[in-house]
């Protein structure tokens, strides 16, 4: 019996280093995708929205900014957001895991940095980045920070994807649509409008659809790049906002769902609320 509990006391000893080493390691690495976020960006122009700018948009975006936007907000330069939320595991997404994560956020050149903690088990957590940073995709994923279990990067196709988060999520930081900060905007109907955002070779196209109230209710992609067994698969992709509220003078989305659109139906794989938004304005 003494045997055993001296082991059980070792195990949870070795077990509280590796998960202590790993925050370490972790957050390290998460301060150096920082650093090259922020040696990217560029000061937004102009600094404040004027609703002249709407003129010869669709019908359904000029109904969106004067539904989420006051005249003289000024410019999104960049956020920090904090979730909270479910994400989908293993095939069907029988199973549900809790997850935390802040994500930091420059709106020129547009770029992000997801850094989140997915609690596989009691004492078992998984590390997220996903990440835009500099024209450069990448999804890590690592147990206990540590020990890599997905990793990509580096492709086109992977920056293409990541780029396509970045704009599905600017319903966070609306000024981050308007025509002034990079987006073109094309007619599709009365309900929606496609958005076409260009950073460095990618030209990528979402279609967004707004609802009654003049709101951004989903934003889809045609094909966004998904593992799948280990390979590469373009797949129809779609996130959904819901819950507006006012913050710093702006209407943003708090609650959201992500799901892969498959042909037996859509596949749901996150699930988030905000817990915190913060701004930095241009000046």
């Amino acid at each position: 019996m003494l045997i055993m509990a001296a082991l059980v006391i070792a195990l949870g000893a070795a077990l509280a280093f590796i998960a202590l080493y790993g925050a370490w390691h972790w957050q390290a690495a998460s301060r150096a995708l920082d650093a090259r976020l922020l040696a990217a960006r560029l000061p937004p122009i102009p600094a404040t929205y004027d609703p002249r700018e709407l003129e010869g948009l669709p019908a359904p975006v000029q109904r969106y900014f004067r539904a989420v936007l006051r005249e003289g907000q000024p410019i999104v330069a960049s956020a920090e957001v904090a979730h909270a939320g479910s994400f989908g595991m293993g095939a069907g997404n029988a199973k549900w895991r809790s997850f935390r994560s802040t994500q930091r956020v420059v709106t020129r050149r547009p770029g992000f940095v997801w850094n989140a903690t997915i609690a596989m088990m009691p004492g078992l957590p998984v590390r997220v980045h996903d990440a835009y940073v500099a024209g450069e995709g990448l999804l890590h994923a690592a147990l206990f920070g540590l020990f890599t279990v997905a990793d990509m990067r580096g492709s086109p196709e992977i920056a293409e994807g990541e780029l396509m988060r970045f704009l599905a999520e600017s319903a966070w930081y609306p000024t981050a649509l308007l025509p002034s900060q990079g987006v073109r905007w094309h007619a599709v109907d009365d309900g929606s409008a496609d958005a076409t955002l260009t950073d460095g070779d990618i030209v990528l196209t979402m279609r967004f659809r707004f609802d009654e109230a003049g709101l951004i209710d989903s934003v889809r992609a045609d094909a966004r790049v998904r593992a799948v067994d280990g390979v590469s698969v373009p797949t129809p992709w779609e996130g959904r906002w819901r819950d507006y509220q006012w913050r710093e003078g702006m209407r943003v989305p708090i609650e959201g769902e992500v799901a892969w659109l498959l042909p037996e139906g859509p596949k749901p794989y996150w699930r988030g609320r905000i817990t915190d938004l913060r701004y930095e304005f241009a000046r």
